[in-house]
């Protein structure tokens, strides 16, 4: 599991529980519309302030219902392929990421195995899914494979099952669950991601370096540039944007070393 968290120190020593609470209170209605999610520490000297952690993981079963809120998706990072023998009949899944159905017509033409006897799949991408029985009983195959999609909280993702006929029929109910069930198990060994497609990140910074700054966002095309002069310090101003989730740690190094300066970024 891989876990995301920003925060800043302030040494700003508090005197009173009444002036921490207005500090608490001032820094949520400055902040609130970016950072929905945070608390104060009392610390010596200091204070410190912790953002609420974005937090990714390798396993499909945590949280598996979060796909496609916020913006972020969880899909597979790579092909990943599973094998079993049912009843002398030989089941091959192979699952990999797609981005559309024409990804996903490429990804079938590139897996499938005309001398099979079957090629059964079905892929999802955001609210678009579709499946094939290739054959197979209507019902027994595609959908027992989208279900397993579904079920895994996995998103972008296509899954083909290959099936070499073994001489003993499985019956309906043999075929959705040996369909289901490969594809399933083919899933859960696959390493999986969290894709944000859109990132919100803001940052503090001096009135004299905003030409620098402005050229970097650009750069990096981020979206939904935003600046509020509110921050109770004197020649700097705090800008908010939205940046392509993959592209965010790039900006970020590429804004310190064209600042030549501490930046202090907020994300979540």
């Amino acid at each position: 599991m891989q876990v995301a968290a920003s925060m800043i120190i302030l040494s700003l020593p508090l005197k009173s529980l009444n002036q921490s609470l207005l500090f608490h209170h001032t820094l949520h209605h400055r902040y609130h519309r970016f950072f929905p999610s945070f608390s104060l520490i009392n610390t010596k000297p200091g204070i410190k302030l912790s953002l609420m952690a974005t937090i990714s993981s390798n396993n499909p079963d945590s949280n598996p219902n979060s796909n496609n809120k916020g913006g972020a998706f969880t899909t597979i990072k790579e092909r990943v392929t599973f094998q079993k023998e049912i009843k002398k009949s030989k089941f091959i899944a192979i699952a990999g990421p797609v981005s559309d159905e024409r990804s996903a017509q490429s990804f079938l033409s590139e897996v499938r195995d005309p001398k099979a006897t079957h090629n059964c799949w079905a892929y999802k991408v955001g609210d678009q899914f579709r499946s094939n029985d290739d054959g197979e009983p209507s019902g027994t195959a595609g959908k027992p494979i989208l279900s397993a999609i579904d079920s895994s909280g996995i998103d972008r993702v296509m899954v083909v099952v290959i099936r070499y006929f073994g001489g003993i029929k499985l019956g309906t109910g043999g075929l959705v669950r040996a369909y289901g069930g490969v594809a399933a198990e083919c899933l859960r060994n696959a390493p999986t991601c969290l894709v944000k497609s859109k990132v919100p990140m803001g940052l503090e910074i001096p009135y004299d370096l905003l030409g620098v700054l402005y050229h970097q966002l650009q750069s990096f095309q981020a979206e939904d540039i935003k600046q509020d002069y509110d921050t109770g310090k004197d020649g700097v101003t705090m800008v908010t944007c939205k940046v392509d989730f993959d592209r965010l740690q790039s900006l970020e190094e590429a804004i310190r070393v064209s600042c030549s300066r501490d930046i202090a970024f907020f994300k979540r």
